[in-house]
């Protein structure tokens, strides 16, 4: 009878654990997890905060009795592993002050990531200052939380965790200052993306500060320095700048670790150690898009891992095929989402690519209740393959990003984007999907239909001497305008084409870059060079408003 043991439980752990129960019957499977729970809900644990998930019970997905009744599994919850001795197969374990060795034929290590906690002078004082990785961290953020005189929260992070802490702080009355070291909130997504986040954020009552990071703590955390000097009032403050891995256990049995300290492991999971595996937010994987090293904390890669290290355990072939990265986020009416790669991160990777956007709407727009979503695809135009798509809107956020997602997965191209058969009736979708679409406008850019010119590189080309043309109506221009634009709608501009100087070279705006592609398709074939600004006029007027004209300016 084969034993094995796994250190540490929720996703990955658990995952393994009841996979392998049943594949192997008869098989001896310990779950060793050092904190008082095994199966949680991490990720919904900031609602809770709000009041959102209303139950505390309802974050503890199974106890070790259900996990027995069930799977027959030995779950020793307070059993923290001290170390590993992989010669004699042996790991020593502490529950509760006792101390004793306990065998093992297979080893799995899922000890998950830890939030990163940066040594910021005066944090050993303060008494309000949280992390957020459990139920016992939650339980002290609500203890501090239910206090009468809490009313001023800083959240240092604007990550997906720290987003979803100050939505829910919010939710319950305190004043929230959201501090983020990058120049923009929810650094995975790109600048243009995310300043649609932090504008729902600011009309939501949340002060944003970017580019700043806590420096010090002051009068027990009280107060929070800046990097600015500024200091801020708190009497909580929630630290959420990101995670490392909790490697301590693996590098003391001598795993080899790589980048940022993951745990190295082959496409069987197999650590460096003979018969030791590991799985979750601790290793690293592929980033399977550039093959490239890289940490993905999520719980779907997660449950995954567990699952396929449980399968080679059992003879069965499984292939760590690698990580996408695929997540999503609520920031009270909006929903940004991501998959592959970002903008910069293809940039920085060196790839051929180019990436554009398009603003569709959410189900059919003559059905009660669309909303638009702004839908970013980057992609390699040679060959078509999709890198990364960013998706903001309040309604059909998931399912566009989650269709990308897949098509990245399953290696479709830009061109095979326009041939998914989606559900559709207009409570649902568009019979054109905002993802058909797009997959339109790629293929017209890498066909050679199209030229566009990138939000960021609109002022280099007007200052180069392009000229922009607005093909919008005259009623749109009261919502704002381009300075110096030339103005003609496109339903008159083959009337008035003689209007246009054909030694001029235009770059052509609409609202959101369709209309303005019809105008692209006009002028190109009567012999004018001429571009389309990507996102038109109203992804500019987001990320750049101090540059528009109003008409009470």
């Amino acid at each position: 009878m084969k034993k094995i043991i796994i250190v540490g439980g929720v996703a990955g752990g658990m995952s393994a654990a009841t996979r392998l129960r049943r594949l192997m019957e008869d098989a001896e499977i310990i779950v060793m997890e050092k904190g008082p729970y095994v199966s949680f809900a991490n990720c919904g644990l900031p609602y809770h905060i709000s009041g959102e998930i209303e139950d505390r019970s309802d974050l503890i997905v199974q106890t070790p009795e259900a996990l027995k009744a069930r799977f027959e599994l030995d779950i020793r919850t307070e059993s923290e592993v001290l170390k590993i001795n992989p010669e004699a197969k042996t790991v020593e374990v502490n529950h509760l002050g006792d101390i004793y060795l306990e065998s093992y034929d297979e080893l799995i290590l899922s000890p998950g990531a830890k939030p990163f906690i940066p040594d910021i002078k005066g944090l050993d004082q303060a008494d309000n200052v949280f992390g957020l990785r459990n139920v016992p961290d939650l339980d002290r953020i609500m203890s501090q939380v239910n206090q009468a005189d809490v009313k001023e929260a800083v959240v240092v992070g604007a990550g997906f965790i720290g987003l979803e802490v100050a939505e829910n702080l919010a939710k319950r009355g305190l004043n929230i200052t959201l501090v983020e070291m990058a120049p923009h909130v929810l650094p995975p997504l790109d600048e243009e993306m995310a300043i649609y986040v932090q504008n729902e954020l600011q009309n939501n009552g949340v002060t944003v500060i970017t580019g700043q990071s806590a420096n010090e703590f002051k009068n027990n955390g009280k107060e929070v320095v800046l990097t600015n000097g500024d200091v801020l009032p708190s009497d909580l403050t929630i630290l959420s700048v990101g995670v490392r891995p909790e490697n301590e256990l693996a590098a003391s049995a001598g795993i080899e670790l790589g980048m940022r300290g993951g745990i190295v492991v082959d496409e069987n999971y197999q650590t460096s150690q003979p018969n030791i595996y590991a799985v979750g937010d601790a290793i690293i994987v592929k980033q399977q898009i550039t093959g490239e090293d890289t940490m993905i904390a999520l719980a779907s890669p997660a449950n995954r891992q567990g699952r396929q290290v449980a399968d080679v355990i059992a003879g069965l072939n499984r292939k760590n095929k690698g990580s996408i990265g695929t997540a999503i986020v609520r920031v009270f009416n909006l929903s940004a989402a991501s998959t592959g790669l970002s903008e910069r991160t293809a940039k920085l990777s060196g790839l051929n690519h180019v990436a554009i956007h398009t603003t569709g709407k959410s189900h059919a727009s003559y059905f009660p209740a669309s909303t638009p979503i702004v839908l970013k695809l980057i992609f390699d135009p040679q060959d078509g393959k999709i890198l990364g798509a960013q998706a903001i809107g309040q309604k059909g956020v998931d399912k566009r990003i989650d269709v990308i997602a897949t098509a990245i997965k399953g290696g479709l191209t830009i061109f095979d984007l326009p041939e998914l058969e989606l559900t559709y009736a207009p409570p649902f979708g568009s019979a054109k999907d905002p993802v058909n679409m797009i997959g339109y406008a790629a293929s017209n850019i890498a066909e050679g239909l199209s030229d566009h010119v990138a939000w960021h590189e609109l002022n280099t080309e007007l200052a180069n001497g392009k000229q922009i043309l607005d093909v919008r109506s005259d009623d749109e221009l009261l919502n704002g305008k381009f300075a110096n634009a030339v103005q003609i709608p496109v339903n008159e501009l083959r009337d008035r084409i003689h209007e246009l100087d054909p030694n001029q070279e235009y770059i052509i705006s609409c609202a959101s870059g369709q209309r303005s592609y019809i105008a692209e398709r006009i002028l190109k074939q009567k012999g004018f060079k001429v571009s389309n600004l990507d996102g038109g006029f109203s992804l500019y007027q987001t990320v750049r408003p101090e540059e528009i004209i109003y008409a009470n300016n």
